[in-house]
């Protein structure tokens, strides 16, 4: 399966080579998107290596073809999978911006694409009503969402909001691939 990973600035982007690593061993072609502040928490070469495929931040990467790069990946999507997503990135997917590589081949998706979120954030932030209007109109738009899990989170608070660990996250592309 063609899964497009799209990695936004928190700091579990750590867990995105994990996730990315195992979904090549099951024979996943992944190809990374990161936001500029993911790429503050892990690089764009580490992405590429464990993936073993050009890795996209910003519109001037684009420079694979005639097609414009988040165009292109749109179309090859069989899964797009955001892990982590920010409350930001939540935010630009439910309103329909599209300030970067990310977003855009977010919105570019043929409406068929299946969508799979998975949210990390401090939980006031989870919990706040703008993002749980977010949350709701991306599930209404046809968004899959793999919800936060409970725990210590960096900030220093203990509650919900960070990434669902790396094998529920399979297990749910899994489930999409059969």
């Amino acid at each position: 399966m063609n899964i497009v990973l799209g990695i936004s600035g928190s700091i579990a982007a750590y867990k995105a080579a994990d996730l990315a690593s195992q979904l090549v061993k099951a024979g996943h072609d992944v190809h990374v998107v990161m936001t500029r502040a993911a790429t503050e928490f892990i690089t764009p070469l580490t992405m590429q290596t464990l993936t073993r495929n050009p890795v996209i931040v910003s519109l001037e990467d684009e420079k694979q073809s005639w097609k414009p790069g988040h165009i292109d990946l749109a179309d090859q999507a069989d899964l797009f999978l955001a892990a982590p997503a920010t409350a930001n990135l939540l935010g630009e997917f439910a309103n329909g911006l599209a300030p970067d590589p990310l977003t855009s081949v977010y919105l570019a998706l043929p409406r068929a694409t299946p969508v799979l979120i998975a949210p990390a954030m401090n939980g006031k932030m989870w919990q706040h009503p703008a993002t749980r209007r977010n949350v709701e109109r991306l599930k209404a738009d046809g968004c899959g969402f793999i919800d936060p899990a409970e725990g210590n989170l960096a900030c220093g608070y203990e509650g919900i909001g960070r990434l669902a660990e790396v094998e529920d996250i399979l297990a749910a592309v899994e489930e999409i691939a059969r």
